[in-house]
């Protein structure tokens, strides 16, 4: 499945605070993540129209998010407001930056690429989310699927139960623990693990964290080794 054709994961939701942006890039599509004041999140191409500067390295006042280079304004549509320069200027419709939808699901920021996107097609699990972290990995999303089918997690000694609830998301489950993983493809070996727990009991989440630094070391490791051999 092409990013074109479904959902992809591009944050945690707590990673995102209401004022602040953050870029993010999907199979080399550099977009956007962005809150407004209100807390509402927001999922643009990175790149303002003007000279091309990145918008995730621009500043949020209120419900409208400004280039850094020349402080040009674009409300939550990406429809550019305000030109300092010009503070005048009824500013031309066509100055607009592309916008994608933005979903919220089990602590996770999900954005689709296509028209028309369908949030019923989110993956969605039962219970209070408890986001962990965002684990960046030089492995495809190939090998990752391949090497958590079987691992073992925290207060266990038996693999967990592996089960896929989306393209690109699963559950692994021992016992209480229910973990849930979904996977952004960066680029052809980059990728990142959005991790959240459901239901998590009291002090887990640093032993997933750290659980999670191993499986970092796993997997690059036996990408490495596969290269060479």
């Amino acid at each position: 499945m092409t990013i074109e054709q479904g959902w992809m994961p591009v944050a945690l939701s707590n990673a995102i605070e209401p004022g602040t942006s953050a870029g993010a890039v999907i199979d080399g599509a550099e977009i956007v993540v962005w809150r407004d004041n209100k807390g509402a999140a927001h999922v643009w191409e990175d790149r303002c129209p003007h000279r091309g500067m990145r918008m995730s390295f621009g500043f949020v006042r209120g419900d409208h998010i400004a280039c850094l280079y020349h402080g040009w304004q674009y409300d939550t549509t990406g429809q550019c407001q305000y030109i300092p320069a010009h503070p005048d200027l009824d500013v031309p419709k066509t100055i607009k930056i592309a916008t994608y939808a933005a979903e919220e699901r089990n602590g996770i920021i999900w954005t689709c690429l296509s028209e028309g996107a369908d949030s019923d097609a989110l993956p969605d699990v039962a219970g209070t989310a408890t986001p962990v972290r965002s684990l960046y990995v030089d492995c495809s999303m190939d090998d990752a699927l391949a090497a958590l089918a079987d691992v073992v997690l925290p207060g266990s000694d038996t693999p967990a139960q592996f089960d896929m609830i989306a393209h690109n998301a699963f559950l692994l489950s021992s016992g209480s623990t229910h973990l849930l993983i979904a996977g952004q493809s960066i680029a052809a070996r980059r990728i990142a693990l959005h991790m959240v727990l459901i239901k998590a009991k009291p002090g887990l989440s640093p032993m997933i964290a750290r659980w999670a630094e191993g499986l970092r070391l796993r997997l690059e490791t036996q990408t490495t080794i596969a290269e060479v051999a």
